[in-house]
C-alpha cells in the first residue's frame, strides 16, 4: 500500500484497518448507511465498531496473505 514507515503499517492488516478498507470497516460503513436510511437499528454501527475494535489498527484481520504488493 506504500505506507511503510508510518507506524501503523507494521502489517498489511494494520494498513488495511488504518485506511478503512478491510472487511470489518466495510461492514460498519454499510451499517452506518443502512441506519441513516432507517433500515437497521441506529445502535448497530456503534456495536460493530466496538465488537470489531475498529479504532485499533492492530486489530485488523484481513489482507494478511498475498504477494509483496
Amino acid at each position: 500500500l506504500g505506507a511503510d514507515g508510518f507506524g501503523f503499517s507494521d502489517t498489511r492488516q494494520a494498513a488495511r484497518r488504518f485506511f478503512k478498507n478491510d472487511t470489518h470497516s466495510i461492514v460498519v460503513k454499510t451499517l452506518q448507511l443502512l441506519a441513516a436510511r432507517g433500515e437497521v437499528d441506529p445502535s448497530a454501527p456503534s456495536y460493530a465498531i466496538d465488537r470489531y475494535k475498529l479504532l485499533d489498527v492492530t486489530a485488523g484481520t484481513t489482507g494478511g496473505s498475498g504477494g509483496d504488493s
